[in-house]
């Protein structure tokens, strides 16, 4: 765990922005033996500009054997589009309905302003029983950043450590696909298939991240309660004829048309992703973008403010091992002056690890490690805007790089700045595990520290100095083979920015 005054207060400050808000509504009410076998709508009111409603509900009398069951109304008739939005019966307390997804057994659609309702059935209440309920109802709105009060399920886990995850991945939502039940053709995928897969590799979370769509949000909250103990992320990949990106966080409508006359440029779409407070990552950026792999490689037409990226994905499948590996690219964007997270995904098109296909097994590969306060989507996209993470190229389980720099008493880790006065020496210590004998390499600036290359020992501890001049730098720190093969990559520790 790391002793960084920095990263503390970006916790705690992080902590703090995704509490629960109060609800904008709380309707309260009383149950009898006379509303056995009845239904009650109870009435609420939705503002205009209401992207999405979520409902928490609770009533007592539950010892007495007292049941209700909970429905949705929107101010249309109970049969049109507007109407009925879904039932759940006894099994949730809460849910949430927006225009791109819902929680199971709930209808996505069009948030209309005016006369909504609580539908309550009471399929059982005792003759001489009294009960109450109580509903808490929220109103959010687009350019709201996302919270509990968004339907999200509570963290899977809140030890502040390393999780590890793939970024990238696609299913039956857009071109993901696998062998059917009688091994006789490939079709589509079913999204539980790829997230089981990423499951039985141990991950601690994954984005699936389907091609400009998020058809995928509603199913994924369905999942999420069955494999809890994977974080499945909201995420799409935003797919233009000028370069694909990820973006994760963020579960309403972007429009993607890049270069059309609603989104003329990046910096349009960029603008959109602000206001969403979403995390975007350039994908495949040194991919060709032709007739080989439409729209991959990251060329736009127009000059882009790329401080709107967070991200950029460095490391996409066994790319690194190939010319058209994103490393180059981000180290650009460093040099530029920019503080821009480097991640890895797999890019799995594939949704179950069948021997037969050649390409199946890579979800994981490479595997994305971001140090997070808890296993919840708002603390793991923190800890990636905050470059606390390192990608384990190979998609092991147990590799790992730690990198903590320090002159007198400041401190700081992958992702943070230190400030380092001209002849002042900065420390560096590598913590890694699982990988004895192969090499610590150190870059700075895009070029090797030739000195600084060692050995990793049998403690995994590896230290060297470094002498600053005053002026801007990054430093960062990798593990590579004997042979030289990329094994982990690292973020940079920047220095006077």
């Amino acid at each position: 765990m790391r002793a960084l005054l920095g990263f503390a207060l970006a916790c705690l400050t992080a902590v703090a922005a995704a509490a629960e808000r109060a609800p904008d509504l709380v309707l309260r009410g009383e149950l009898s033996g006379a509303d056995q076998h009845t239904y009650r709508e109870v009435p609420f009111d939705v503002p205009a500009g209401t992207s999405r409603i979520t409902v928490d509900v609770d009533y007592t009398g539950r010892e007495d054997k007292t049941v209700m069951d909970l429905g949705l109304l929107g101010p249309g008739p109970f049969e049109a589009q507007d109407g009925f939005r879904g039932w759940s019966g006894g099994s949730k307390h809460r849910f949430t309905v927006s225009a791109t997804d819902a929680t199971a057994s709930f209808l996505p659609g069009a948030i209309q302003p005016g006369r909504w309702r609580l539908l309550f059935g009471i399929p059982n209440i005792r003759a001489a029983s009294h009960a109450t309920y109580t509903a808490k109802v929220w109103f959010s709105h687009e350019d709201e950043g996302f919270g509990p009060e968004h339907g999200l399920t509570a963290p899977l886990a809140t030890e502040d450590r390393w999780y590890r995850g793939d970024l990238h991945m696609h299913s039956a939502h857009s071109d993901g696909g696998c062998l059917n039940l009688s091994r006789t053709a490939k079709v589509p995928c079913p999204l539980f298939f790829t997230v089981a897969s990423a499951a039985k590799r141990g991950l601690d979370f994954i984005a699936p991240s389907d091609h400009n769509t998020m058809s995928q949000v509603s199913e994924l909250r369905e999942l999420q309660p069955y494999f809890d103990t994977m974080l499945l992320i909201t995420a799409r990949e935003i797919t233009t004829f000028e370069g694909h990106a990820n973006l994760f966080g963020v579960s309403r409508t972007v429009d993607f048309r890049v270069g059309s006359k609603a989104v003329p440029d990046w910096n349009a779409l960029l603008a959109d992703v602000a206001r969403a407070h979403g995390v975007i990552s350039i994908n495949h950026p040194n991919r060709p973008n032709d007739e080989t792999c439409m729209g991959c490689g990251f060329t736009p037409k127009s000059p882009v403010d790329m401080r709107g990226f967070q991200a950029i994905e460095a490391v996409n499948g066994t790319d690194t091992e190939r010319p058209e590996t994103g490393i180059p690219f981000w180290e650009k964007q460093l040099n530029a002056g920019l503080r821009v997270t480097a991640i890895g995904g797999s890019d799995s098109h594939i949704g179950t690890d069948d021997p037969r296909d050649a390409l199946a097994g890579t979800i994981g590969t490479p595997t994305t490690v971001v140090h997070a306060r808890e296993l919840s989507m708002e603390g793991i996209l923190d800890g990636i805007r905050a470059g606390h993470v390192f990608v384990d190229v190979e998609g092991t389980h147990d590799r790992s790089l730690d990198v903590l720099a320090s002159t007198g008493a400041a401190r700081a880790g992958m992702g943070d700045a230190l400030q380092v006065a001209n002849g002042a020496t900065m420390h560096v210590v590598a913590r890694t595990a699982a990988v004895e004998g192969r090499h610590v390499v150190v870059t700075v600036d895009g070029k090797p520290l030739a000195s600084a290359e060692k050995p990793i020992p049998a403690n995994g501890e590896v230290s060297f100095d470094w002498t600053g001049d005053g002026k801007r730098h990054w430093l960062r720190v990798d593990v590579r083979s004997p042979q030289g093969k990329l094994l982990i990559l690292g973020n940079p520790v920047y220095v006077n920015h």
